[in-house]
């Protein structure tokens, strides 16, 4: 059984393809993020990136959550 969260998700994801394209790239990042977060040791480079990484999965969500609440399928 699916949350009302899920449910706006899926649907959004059904039916508008810029939802579906800034959710894949959120994805994306998040799977970037796991592969740093796996590491025992980051370097001054990887620390930096997964800060950017972080930030860029933050504003795909702000996006997401501000185009499901503009097309009315918000909970």
């Amino acid at each position: 059984m699916s949350t009302p969260t899920e449910a706006v998700r899926m649907n959004s994801m059904a039916y508008n393809e810029e939802y579906r394209r800034l959710h894949e790239a959120h994805t994306q990042y998040a799977t970037e993020l796991e592969y740093l977060e796996a590491k025992p040791f980051l370097t001054e480079e990887e620390q930096l990136e997964e800060v950017r990484l972080k930030k860029l999965k933050l504003r795909l969500k702000d996006q997401m959550a501000a185009l499901a609440k503009r097309t009315g399928t918000a909970a």
